[in-house]
């Protein structure tokens, strides 16, 4: 069926005429078992202010029934994913019965079956607006009701939905009953039914009933981690329901792990998310963190997006940003991940600058004219600047009335809908200061403001501050003084606190010093830099005493490779050495990356090996350092040639992931091994061990593997989504391999320009995996043509401009473009 995107307009009008009391929704997946079929019946008990109008119920599935206070609607009427709805009542009961059969696409629903033991699992992710793809209903944030499920369902599976099933109850056909109780008020985005025969593991920690499930075939990998995923849980419950003054507001609270996801969903009391998180290795201490803080994010969101809902998909920054930060905040307090902040600075905060530098950049708050518009804006301005500006605001009120502001923000809001100018007003009131004008400045309007700390005479200094539009931002940050005392750390003099205010702020009492950085302790989101020390800044980065400190020099330095203003020999010399002294476990390994990206990425092809050399020797060094060995290993196995693999081949005996990851470079560098590949895929556990080798083979460089490998990623789509995904770019896409690769940037502009809408978690991994790693002045101007095409989709244009813009920098780094 074709379907028509919500606008704000029909949005705010349906708002205005109905309040829907409640949902019972009906879901039949007994054809799931062994077909296609998912089948639903919904009654939704609703009010209309002005009886004699008319609206429409959302349902892109099949409609087989629908009546509307029980007289039948013709369902021929329904047209583009809508039901008319003529002559409402006061109060209104409609029931809608359908059927979708599209259930392998991800849009809203998928089945799957394990390859390993070919058991069916089922789930559903509905944001932003996939809940009409199950079942009728009023598919918008701010419709929020009670909904209550029965899900008939083979009777080996489980079924899990937001809350603790009353009853399972077997039926007359073998099946069974699950009969789960109200929820609270909810949005339909948010609410979850999935199945399957999980393994379960539960345990009681603090107050609440903590459930863990996985696809069989995971068990060993789930089992391996339940301790640390249940005292996370435990722990994020305790803080947040500290913090935001309320607790969880039910007793279970669930996780559940599903394969071919591309990244999590924060469900009402059962989250759901990618299953490539129960690593198939012994997972690193960065792996470790960032399921933390995707654990942390989507518990953030219990509270913020379904306790406390944004009206419409304007104001998406109120979910995102905050879980963003409200992760990073509870994974420095609660959890032994104390310097996650600094390694976020290197791993995600890149994406966010590099986005809000490029044509597609947006303010954080800004016009999302319908639901094709809101996909859009899940990008990295909406999730890392936007988390990194409300540390700038807890920094700017102080952080005792910005907890304040959320507390009385939770309780006056509980289960409600509200814009962004409530949350602000909650805050501004907390801390007695008028925000609105901070507000305008920092939400609504794009582009990264660069600040620019120029010495004086006598311990004086400005703080310059050039905005891309309009007048600067007010910025609160610490400028960081440093004493050179030697060939060691460098020695902290003071920080200095300033705010900011126009193009030019005075810094009085600036100490006496050989270093200067702007924002050492990462308050706000900005490029920094420091007159007449950049140089100083790259050869001193690694020096600096504290995790943050050196995160936020690092970071400034990419952010200069990125602007051209570095070159990649300049910037890999800082990383390497920043390396070579790191001694915490969470900036290694992010640091690790960037130097293998410069190396490989941003190197013109004819030096990248004896870069890529560097790399490898430098992280061989770091295989001797117990808590480095393993990201060290996997960096060695990216980048090392002959002799310098020996550490690596010696350790893949006893580490899966990495002799697929030695296997891979040994296919990049022209040895690919298919019996290797065969006798690997036959002993690992991994259930898409098959989709590893493919990975393998896609890293050969040939003309006739990379078609291989194109057929199954872009029009097979075999490639689950998530961690395999990011493996399979870094096997397709090599830049020295470019002369195998030519026919490829414009299939991927073939590919995305003709996707349909929805399954926005899954549409969003394929389209970054699949985006092109070489190309040349005509292929850029083609796709800056198919993103400003009318038909293509705001998320394709968005990928397309942002994309395109990333790969022209590496390529004028790379001297494929003229500078």
């Amino acid at each position: 069926m074709a379907e028509l995107s919500l606008t704000q307009r029909e949005a705010e009008q349906r708002a205005d005429l109905i309040t829907v009391a409640r949902y019972d929704i009906e879901v039949d997946m007994r054809g799931l078992l062994e077909g296609e079929r998912w089948a639903s019946t919904s009654t939704a008990a609703f009010s209309c202010a002005q009886p004699g109008a008319s609206t429409f119920v959302d349902c892109t599935a099949t409609i087989t029934g629908a009546t509307l206070n029980g007289t039948p609607l013709d369902v021929a009427t329904a047209v583009d994913g809508r039901l008319p709805l003529p002559d409402l009542q006061a109060d209104n009961v409609l029931e809608v019965s359908c059927v979708q059969d599209d259930t392998a696409s991800s849009a809203g629903i998928l089945r799957t079956v394990d390859p390993a033991d070919g058991l069916v699992y089922v789930w559903t992710s509905f944001e932003a607006d996939d809940a009409r793809r199950a079942w009728a209903c009023f598919d918008q944030p701010d419709l929020k009701a009670p909904h209550g499920f029965t899900v008939l369902a083979p009777a080996t599976w489980t079924v899990t939905s937001n809350s603790a099933p009353d009853t399972v109850t077997e039926q007359p056909d073998g099946s069974r009953a699950w009969l789960f109780p109200d929820t609270p008020p909810l949005s339909t985005y948010v609410v979850v039914v999935n199945a399957g025969p999980f393994v379960e593991v539960r345990e009681e920690r603090g107050g609440h009933s903590l459930g863990l499930f996985a696809r069989q075939s995971l068990r060993t990998f789930l089992e391996r981690d339940a301790a640390e995923l249940l005292g996370l849980t435990e722990a994020g419950l305790a803080f947040f329901g500290e913090r935001f003054g309320q607790p969880f507001a039910q007793h279970r609270y669930d996780q559940v792990f599903v394969p071919n996801m591309g990244g999590a969903m924060e469900n009402w009391g059962c989250v759901t998310w990618s299953d490539a998180v129960l690593w198939r290795s012994e997972p690193t201490r960065q792996q470790r963190s960032l399921v933390a803080n995707v654990l942390l994010h989507e518990m953030a969101h219990m509270w913020f997006g379904d306790l406390v809902t944004m009206r419409w998909w304007d104001d998406l920054w109120l979910n995102e940003a905050f879980a963003s930060w409200a992760a990073l905040w509870a994974q420095v307090r609660a959890t032994d991940y104390v310097d996650a902040l600094a390694s976020e600075l290197l791993s995600a905060m890149p994406s966010a600058y590099a986005a809000d530098m490029g044509p597609a950049s947006h303010p954080i708050r800004g016009e999302v004219p319908d639901v094709a518009q809101a996909m859009a804006n899940f990008d990295a301005i909406t999730y890392e600047k936007g988390s990194a500006v409300l540390g700038q605001l807890v920094a700017y009120v102080g952080e005792d009335a910005f907890v304040e502001g959320l507390r009385s923000y939770f309780r006056d809001h509980a289960w409600g809908n509200t814009r962004l100018a409530d949350l602000m007003d909650a805050i501004g009131a907390a801390s007695g200061t008028d925000l609105s004008g901070w507000t305008a400045a920092w939400f609504d309007r794009a582009g990264t403001d660069m600040l620019t700390l120029v010495p004086g005479a006598g311990g004086t200094a400005t703080l310059r501050a050039d905005a891309p539009h309009g007048d600067p931002r007010p910025h609160r940050v610490e400028v960081g003084s440093y004493r050179d005392t030697g060939s060691g750390p460098l020695e902290l003099v003071a920080l200095t606190p300033v705010t900011t205010s126009g193009t030019s702020t005075e810094v009085a009492d600036l100490p006496d010093a050989d270093l200067h950085l702007v924002d050492a302790s990462a308050w706000t989101f900005g490029s920094l830099r420091t007159e007449g020390s950049a140089d100083a800044v790259l050869r001193s980065a690694g020096r600096l005493p504290d995790a943050t400190a050196r995160a936020v020099a690092l970071s400034s330095a990419w952010d200069r490779l990125v602007r051209g203003e570095a070159s990649p020999d300049a910037v890999l010399d800082c990383l390497l050495d920043a390396l070579d002294r790191e001694t915490v476990p969470d900036l290694v390994e992010p640091l690790l990356h960037l130097a293998d990206a410069v190396a490989t990425s941003w190197t013109p092809s004819e030096r990248v090996v004896e870069q890529q050399s560097r790399v490898a020797e430098l992280a061989t060094r770091l295989t001797a350092v117990p808590d480095l060995r393993r990201p060290a290993l996997r960096t060695l196995a990216a980048t090392g040639t002959g002799d310098q693999l020996a550490p690596v081949v010696e350790a893949a005996a006893d580490d899966v992931d990495l002799h697929w990851r030695l296997l891979m470079r040994h296919a990049a560098l022209g040895a690919y091994d298919d019996a290797a590949v065969a006798a690997l895929q036959a002993v690992d556990p991994d259930p898409d061990a098959a989709v590893r080798g493919d990975v393998v083979r896609a890293a050969r460089p040939t003309a006739e593997a990379k078609a291989e490998a194109w057929t199954i990623a872009a029009v097979d789509r075999a490639v689950p989504s998530g961690t395999l995904q990011g493996q399979f770019r870094e096997a397709f896409w090599r830049p020295e391999q470019a002369d195998v690769l030519g026919p490829y940037p414009d299939a991927y502009l073939d590919l995305v320009t003709s996707l349909p809408p929805g399954a926005m978690l899954n549409v969003l991994g394929l389209i970054g995996s699949l985006f092109p790693d070489v190309g040349d002045q005509g292929f850029l101007d083609r796709a800056r043509a198919a993103a400003e095409a009318t038909t293509t989709q705001p998320t394709v244009r968005t990928a397309l401009l942002t994309g395109s813009d990333r790969l022209a920098r590496r390529l004028r780094a790379r001297g494929v473009l003229p500078d």
